[in-house]
């Protein structure tokens, strides 16, 4: 009879739990990692679009045209792409301020707006006209 000699090393069943706990780590680092991509590229998109917005609303505050045009849409580039703006005129409670609301989209259609950015614009003094 032979002595029983000792092997080392895994067997079969140790290396496929072990490629399993990897497999499923890997994956769940990946979907973190897609996850965290997809929020940035959100918040580079909100930034931008606000940025846009404040330009068309810089650009009111510049012309100071009263009464402010309602309806009005226009685009601007900027990062690399077209944005497409929709600017609202609502009247308020005093008829010397109204409210301006820019919408911001990627779309030409102005279907889903990434962001809307609201100010309250007073009529222009005889002064400053």
């Amino acid at each position: 009879m032979k002595p029983l000699v000792r092997q080392s090393g895994l067997t079969l069943l140790e290396v496929m739990v072990a490629l399993f706990i990897f497999a499923v780590t890997g994956t769940a680092i990946m979907k973190a990692a897609s996850e965290h991509l997809n929020g940035v590229g959100q918040i580079e998109e909100v930034a931008v679009a606000t940025w846009v917005a404040n330009n068309r609303l810089n650009e009111i505050l510049m012309e100071r045209p009263w009464p402010l045009k309602n309806n009005q849409k226009g685009q601007q580039d900027m990062a690399g792409r077209t944005w497409y703006w929709t600017q609202v005129v609502k009247a308020t409670n005093d008829s010397d301020f109204k409210a301006v609301e820019i919408s911001v989209s990627l779309k030409e259609s102005r279907a889903d707006n990434i962001t809307t950015v609201v100010a309250y614009l007073a009529k222009p003094s005889e002064a400053t006209q």
